[in-house]
């Protein structure tokens, strides 16, 4: 495991060694829908789970534009990989929001720590003493199976309400329920995480708001200042990218020379694939930027889940044109086929809802002044 914060550069040169790793890996993966030990070790070792921890803690506080590139790279060898290292990296940042005696806990054994995030408040909180009971069950829970901590989301009492508080619980304090079992992005070991009436104290919960507004505790690293909407379509989107870049790589390995019309397809998709790398590209950009301007803020969104739609097309078309010997059980393209259509459903990256936001101020900012 890395004992040093990670360069861009080094975390760049690490996620191309962890691709090759995964890459042998991928079918096994897909096959028992869950990274093999050697996948997990190599997404961790590249440096994905300390990327966004603080430095005080031996993190490297990364930006957004490295995750991206890093992310991409691993998802040339396997979808579910990249996507595990992505949400772990987005997990951990989730812990800079704790009080300073939960991140000190969180971070105790190193900033290698493995946490994975229960995002969805299904669970509740029954306050006690010196903290809270808490029972749940949160299903999608990605690389829960190798996980030291999750930071699970539930409803606290709170102002005569229930609010939506992030949890942080120990290994020793949830279990894993088999209940995973998609088309694609199955690598990711999505499993059901279940806690049972467990004592969590008050210094390891934070309210969700906190983290969405980007109201970190201890550190004023960008990357933690970030409101959530300008990281989330990164996050999430970031496996597609390096997922058609081997499509493109796959469907040419089918393909036959000299042939105009798939000289024309293959153009097309490089292109698209190429076009949706520079909207992610300007999108990591403005969330490592010292600020965002409201605009930017929701355009970030639109901007991910428009790139991860053409992305989408782009594999659709590879497979559609690359015959059927690229469908059979084992060919990387039908995998990566399965694994995009299964990510692109995630909410994050649904184009409508955050389409329509982005849309609606910039009608907003194009109207002219009223001078009633």
């Amino acid at each position: 495991m890395p004992s040093r914060p990670i360069s861009a550069t080094d975390l760049q040169a690490a996620a191309r060694e962890a691709a090759a790793v995964v890459a042998r890996h991928a079918d096994r993966a897909d096959r028992e829908r869950a990274l093999p030990a050697e996948a997990a070790e190599a997404v961790v070792g590249a440096g994905f789970a300390r990327h966004f921890v603080p430095e005080r803690w031996g993190g490297t506080a990364g930006g957004a534009t490295a995750l991206l590139h890093a992310v991409a790279a691993v998802a040339e060898g396997c979808t579910s990989a990249a996507w595990c290292g992505a949400v772990l990296a987005g997990a951990a940042r989730m812990g800079a929001y704790l009080p300073e005696e939960g991140q000190g806990e969180l971070w105790a054994k190193g900033a290698d720590t493995v946490v994975v995030g229960a995002l969805v408040p299904r669970g509740s909180a029954t306050p006690v003493p010196g903290g809270w009971r808490v029972t749940g069950s949160w299903p999608y829970t990605s690389a829960v199976g190798f996980s030291d901590w999750a930071l699970a989301c539930a409803l606290v009492p709170a102002g005569g309400e229930r609010v939506p508080w992030f949890l942080a619980l120990p290994r020793e304090d949830y279990r894993v329920s088999d209940t995973w079992h998609p088309v694609g992005m199955r690598g990711t070991g999505s499993n059901t995480l279940v806690a049972d009436d467990v004592f969590v104290p008050a210094h390891r919960g934070f309210a969700r708001d906190d983290m969405l507004g980007g109201r970190s505790v201890g550190s004023a690293a960008r990357c933690h200042t970030a409101p959530l909407r300008l990281l989330s379509g990164l996050l999430f989107g970031a496996p597609a990218l390096g997922a058609a870049r081997a499509a493109l790589r796959a469907w040419s390995g089918h393909a036959g020379g000299g042939d105009p019309a798939r000289a024309a397809v293959l153009a097309r998709a490089t292109i698209a694939t190429d076009a949706a790398a520079l909207l992610m590209e300007r999108a990591a950009r403005v969330a490592d930027a010292p600020a965002a301007s409201p605009l930017e803020l929701v355009r970030n969104p639109a901007d991910c889940a428009y790139a991860v739609e053409q992305l989408v097309e782009v594999v659709e078309r590879l497979l559609r044109t690359a015959g059927s010997a690229a469908q059979q059980a084992g060919q990387p393209l039908q995998r990566i086929w399965r694994d995009l259509h299964g990510l692109a459903g995630h909410v994050a990256l649904r184009f409508d809802p955050v389409g329509t936001g982005y849309g609606t101020r910039l009608l907003a900012e194009a109207a002219p002044p009223d001078h009633a």
